[in-house]
């Protein structure tokens, strides 16, 4: 039998008190971008992406690859005041869980589509939904988008202003709007988005390239982390 020193004994046993206090292991927040540059045909391909890419095997066998169950909830997002609730903070602890948090949002239609793209306002307005979400060992936000903040104050200010304490920002860049530019977008995410430990994006070329890169997304989101794994600095995937 392996004895572990004092150190590693006193942290495993706050993992396991922390874990045995904890609803869930994981409360994740996919925010998506119905702003006005994202056309119908493109929101279409994003929310049947989306719904694709909760049910596929991978990300299936993450959702349940620990004991403890993951809340998921979803938004929509476009100008300062403009954020919609699709899923509200569901724990998904069954199959039957994940079939119908994909359906809601395969059936969903978008709540607004001629605002511009305040996406301070909505990481502040995601962080706010922790407020109400179970208790978790981790808290995560998906900012998924098409273009660069154009209304109201910068994500800094967001981090800055709003209860981000223990919140992880990752990304989904939806390459696909000419004005943005692949580098300006890229980096913009990189500089102003990602925020936490080990924050991380994923690029989709285009919208329908949704599907794909939100898959890659939430599995790696998903899977719990190896014990003992090292902090890992912001990050990008193809």
């Amino acid at each position: 039998m392996v004895k572990l020193g004092a150190p590693a004994a006193v942290l495993a046993l706050g993992l396991a008190s922390a874990a045995g206090a904890a609803e869930c292991r994981l409360a994740l927040a996919l925010a998506i971008d119905v702003s006005s540059s994202v056309d119908a045909d493109e929101d279409r391909l994003q929310r049947g992406g989306l719904a694709a890419a909760l049910t596929a095997p991978e990300v299936e066998a993450a959702f349940f690859a620990a004991d403890q169950p993951v809340a998921l909830a979803i938004y929509e997002w476009s100008g300062r005041y403009n954020q919609e609730v699709l899923i509200d903070w569901t724990l998904i602890d069954s199959r039957l869980a994940l079939l119908e948090a994909a359906e809601t949002i395969a059936r969903s239609t978008r709540s607004h589509n001629d605002f511009p793209t305040a996406m301070g306002y909505a990481l502040g307005y995601g962080a706010n939904l922790f407020a109400r979400a179970p208790a978790c060992l981790t808290k995560t936000i998906d900012m998924a988008g098409d273009g660069q903040n154009n209304e109201g104050f910068e994500p800094n200010v967001a981090y800055r202003e709003f209860p981000f304490t223990g919140v992880t920002v990752n990304g989904l860049v939806v390459n696909a709007a000419d004005f943005e530019g692949e580098v300006g977008l890229i980096a913009y995410y990189q500089s102003q988005v990602l925020h936490g430990p080990g924050a991380f994006m994923v690029i989709a070329n285009d919208f329908e390239d949704y599907e794909r890169a939100m898959r890659i997304k939430l599995e790696r989101e998903l899977t719990p982390p190896a014990l003992g794994a090292l902090p890992q600095m912001p990050e990008q995937a193809g």
